[in-house]
Order: C-alpha cells, then structure tokens, then sequence
C-alpha cells in the first residue's frame, strides 16, 4: 500500500487517498484499489501540519501490519498424545498425490465404468494401498479402519472382496500403467528375485502347493518373482504355483517384462533357502 496523490486539473487541487497494488490474473496486468480516501491536500493541512509524510507513515504502518507474523510453537518429544475415537489419517496425503501422479485413478474408474456393480474400484483401491502402507493387516481389517480417512469410502466389506476379482484379472495392466508413469526411471540393471508366502489351508488347489518354503512350513505356498530397478522400486511380479522350482520361474517372467516394457540386462539375486 502507498499514498496517492492526484492533482484534479479543473481545480488543481490534490487528492490524497492510501491505494493498494495487486495483479489481475484474468487480465494479466497489475491494477490498484482505493484503501482509504483521506481527501483534499488543502483541507487536510488545517489538521495536519505535514499530511502527505503522516498518511504515508500510515500506509507504512498498513503494509506492516499486514505481513505474515512469525508463530513459534514448542513440543514435548516425551509427553504422551492422547487420541479419542475420531483419529483421522494425514499420512496418506503424499500417497494420494503419488498415487495420482501414476494416474491409477483414471485407471481403475475406467475399468468400474463397465462394471455393473454399485462400488467403485479406485476407492476400495485407494482404501488397500493406504491401509497396507500405513497399517499393513487384513482386508477385514483394513475396511474396519476405512473411517481413519478423509476420502468417502461408500461401499462394504463384501464389495472388498468382490472386488478382488476384478483387480487380478486387470492386475498386469496396472503394472504396465504404473511403469509407463514412473520418469526416469533407472533400468540398465534389473535385478530380480525369487519369494514365496504360505496359507494355513488343508487342501491344495491349482496355485497353493506345498513346495520349499523359505520359513520351513509344511502349509501349501505360492512363489512370487518381483523385478526391481537399479534403485531397488520394484517394476513388476509374477505369480508361480507353489512347487515351481526358483529357476524355473526367470524365463517367463523375463519373456513378460521384455515384451512390455523393453528392459535391458537382467541380473538374478541369489536365493537364501
């Protein structure tokens, strides 16, 4: 803010008035606004002996007081939070810009579109990825909590699993998305490697099978290959039945990763038994 003075040219008196700058985005220029009108330079003169240097320390004194103050706060590291019922969730905000930046969004509410069901499969997606990052648990689980967020998660435990369906059939095509969205990433080694993860079941099926597995249980296990970058970002995985022996998994998964993404040299881990 600054003191204005405008000399009429009828009268040739001056006006003063304290204005304020500021640009018009939509015209894209600067432009200023009338504060204060204080009045004629004349007039003010019979209560002011010098008007223009006392209004200017008033616009200086304006300017001032709109500055952003300074607000220090202090904390006790050792003192002991307590939290109610209503606990809300703010460390999925830089997930939920990742997660939009890697354009998955778009990605699964195209796919619900031709879905005829009444949940919607970004949010239940957005739901697993936050809660196994922030609170790793159960499906189950994880929808108990859904009220920690601050999204509108409008659908039931049943749609969850519904849902899983939808997600392993569309499961390859949101990994090629993903690394289509990923810049610059570093692939002149990739490095590959061989888990596997068992289930407490009694009978085995077409992809649970008991095999060797890397905790020592006899419980039926699938083998999963994952494909990392030079960074250590994983790139993609694959699923293998549970008695497919670790060697024997690298030549389909590789033939994938060639085809659709264009890696280059590949670079198997040793395994630990």
């Amino acid at each position: 803010m600054f003191l204005r003075k405008a000399t009429n040219t009828k009268n040739g008196r001056t006006y003063l008035s304290i204005v304020e700058g500021y640009w018009d985005s939509k015209a894209k220029m600067s432009r200023t606004k009338t504060v204060q009108k204080l009045g004629y330079l004349d007039d003010l003169q019979k209560d002011f002996s010098d008007p223009i240097s006392h209004f200017k320390e008033v616009a200086q004194k304006l300017n001032n007081e709109k500055q952003p103050k300074t607000v220090t706060l202090s904390f006790d590291l050792d003192e002991e939070i307590q939290c109610g019922d209503n606990v809300k969730h703010l460390g999925y905000a830089p997930m939920l810009q990742i997660y939009h930046e890697l354009r998955l969004n778009d990605f699964w509410n195209n796919r619900s579109r031709n879905l005829n069901t009444e949940y919607n499969l970004n949010d239940i997606a957005k739901l697993l990825v936050f809660s196994r990052i922030l609170e790793p648990s159960s499906k189950k689980k994880a929808f108990d909590n859904k009220g920690k967020y601050f999204e509108k998660f409008d659908f039931s435990l049943n749609d969850v699993y519904r849902s899983l369906t939808h997600f392993s059939k569309h499961i390859e095509a949101c990994q090629k998305r993903i690394n289509e969205n990923i810049p610059n990433r570093n692939t002149d080694v990739i490095y590959y490697d061989v888990t596997n993860y068992y289930f407490e079941i009694d009978q085995q099926d077409e992809l649970r099978k008991k095999g060797v597995s890397k905790e020592h249980r006899p419980d039926p296990i699938i083998q999963m290959g994952l494909f990392m970058d030079s960074d250590g970002i994983p790139i993609s995985y694959k699923l293998f039945p549970g008695k497919t022996n670790d060697c024997e998994t690298l030549r389909p998964a590789m033939a994938d990763i060639k085809r659709d993404c264009g890696f280059g040299r590949v670079v198997s881990l040793p395994t630990k038994a």
